[in-house]
């Protein structure tokens, strides 16, 4: 894990204890017996698995408290996990790890979300964590939908806002020279590369006429003024002004041919 320290939230990372299936099996059966040194060991046991998910989250929060937080889901893992299941324990706990670590990090978010968002995404997670302790598969938008009495649409739109906002000048890609940012792979609808090469060339098309055709041009076609205006501004005639512009975008022609 790409962490600097070694210790989090007093527990030694390099030296964590790692079960088999069988040693897990093995604990379930005596934690449904009442068994809670084998609860304790089960928890220990899964402490990587806690730490895995939370490589998603670097840089989200302080990683002791998160780490604290994945182990509560961890524990609710553990309490609700039966053997009859028949999928691995870390199949079943890592929804409902990863459930607290958001909650956490979206009651905490300096960024807002409505009430009404935040109260249905709060049900569609306990109804994802009922079902999934019930029946030990995760259930899809419309299964929770059904049972809130809502669109799966709104059902989406609530878990959606529980993802953390991406800067669009995040880095995606580095290969040790130039940078791709996530800015440099949005669209924008409204103009594509065609326009913008056109524009460019007319940028540059304009910047090689004379100064007043330049001015001339801007104040007819960019400030919206009459040959009139422009020639009362200038001290010429208004059939100077008109000549000056027709020879202007007669010469923008030809460059830009």
């Amino acid at each position: 894990m790409a962490m600097n320290k070694v210790e989090i939230s007093g527990v030694n990372t390099s030296n964590l204890v790692v079960l088999t299936h069988e040693e897990m099996v093995e604990l379930f059966k005596r934690v449904k017996e009442g068994d809670m040194l084998s609860r304790e060991r089960l928890a220990e046991g899964n402490f990587r698995l806690v730490l895995s998910i939370l490589q998603k989250f670097q840089g989200k929060g302080n990683m002791d408290d998160l780490f604290q937080v994945g182990c509560m889901g961890l524990m609710k893992a553990i309490d609700n996990f039966d053997l009859s299941y028949n999928v691995r324990f870390s199949t079943y706990a890592v929804p409902m790890i990863l459930g607290e670590i958001k909650r956490y990090i979206r009651d905490n978010n300096s960024l807002r979300i409505s009430r009404g968002l935040k109260d249905i995404s709060y049900k569609a997670l306990q109804v994802q964590e009922e079902i999934l302790s019930k029946t030990g598969h995760l259930p899809d938008y419309e299964e929770i939908a059904k049972i809130l009495g809502i669109s799966s649409y709104d059902v989406v739109i609530a878990l959606e806002s529980l993802k953390d906002p991406i800067s669009i000048f995040s880095s995606i890609y580095n290969d040790g020279g130039d940078t791709i940012y996530l800015y440099d792979q949005i669209e924008d609808k409204r103009a594509n590369n065609k326009d913008i090469d056109v524009r460019m060339s007319v940028s540059d098309a304009i910047l090689g006429l004379e100064d007043r055709e330049q001015f001339i041009l801007d104040q007819r076609f960019i400030i919206g003024k009459t040959q009139m205006e422009i020639a009362e501004e200038l001290g010429i005639s208004q059939a100077q002004v008109s000549r000056i512009e027709k020879s202007a975008v007669k010469e923008l022609k030809k460059i830009l041919k």
